[in-house]
């Protein structure tokens, strides 16, 4: 069994209750599929438990934006973005430094992972779509608007891609349809005569108007949505001490938004 966490974006009360949630249940690895920083007041920390914890870390476009230079961000997310730098340069230790920096210029943007059976297709792990990996939404609506858009994404895999950046979790199918967890009563199964493009949502900034940390867990038969109540309040008093941080930064929380 695999569990599947993106989106941390710096929220270290979320990634340590997802991480605890993780080690009472019989998960052989973690996979991360970015954004482990960006927007929250603790980057470092969570640099440093997702280099412990996570066999496997994607680029996300905010670890890019703070490796490189934000692109397309708006004011808020930019300023985050050139904090968090600030934070990883102005770290006291070299060697926790170096190793932070070393860590984020080796995240790969794709990674595809067989599943032991000689006649399945692989499956692939993207921070935002198989089309462009790194920076492309896909948006529920897409189903009803862009539908064009969404066969165009299903032709770049076989079977199974999972993917974040949105924020919010759910399974598109090729029909096409989105179905929300609760639709799926939290699991989907499975089937290996069909494609299916799961979103696994979000640690630590929920958007689907639900405040629990999102994760998945991935099983031979099927994909189980799992969400984790964290101290929320706590992340929110730690954001508005810090003025390059927006307050909103830390009030969204408390409504998954």
């Amino acid at each position: 069994m695999l569990a599947i966490i993106s989106d941390i974006h710096a929220n270290m009360e979320a990634l340590q209750a997802v991480l605890d949630d993780i080690a009472a249940r019989d998960v052989e690895s973690i996979v991360c599929l970015g954004d482990v920083i960006g927007y929250g007041p603790e980057p470092c920390e969570c640099l440093e438990l997702i280099r412990k914890h996570a066999s496997v870390t994607l680029l996300g476009n905010h670890d890019f934006a703070v490796l490189y230079e934000p692109e397309n961000f708006n004011v808020g997310a930019e300023a985050a973005a050139f904090w968090t730098r600030q934070q990883i340069e102005t770290e006291s230790s070299d060697a926790n430094r170096s190793a932070w920096w070393e860590f984020l210029g080796a995240l790969e943007m794709r990674h595809v992972k067989g599943n032991g059976q000689a006649d399945a297709s692989p499956t692939v792990f993207v921070h935002g779509s198989p089309r462009r990996p790194v920076n492309e939404y896909i948006f529920p609506d897409d189903v009803y608007n862009n539908a064009s858009k969404l066969q165009g994404l299903f032709d770049r895999f076989d079977h199974l891609c999972f993917v974040g950046h949105t924020h919010v979790p759910g399974v598109f199918v090729e029909t096409p349809d989105f179905y929300t967890p609760e639709e799926l009563e939290y699991v989907y199964e499975i089937d290996p005569n069909h494609k299916a493009l799961i979103n696994v949502g979000s640690v630590g900034q929920p958007r689907d108007r639900d405040n629990r940390a999102s994760y998945v867990l991935y099983e031979p038969d099927a994909v189980r949505f799992i969400r984790v109540p964290y101290d929320y309040e706590a992340v929110i008093e730690k954001v508005l001490p810090i003025p390059e941080l927006d307050d909103y930064l830390g009030f969204r929380l408390r409504e998954g938004r």
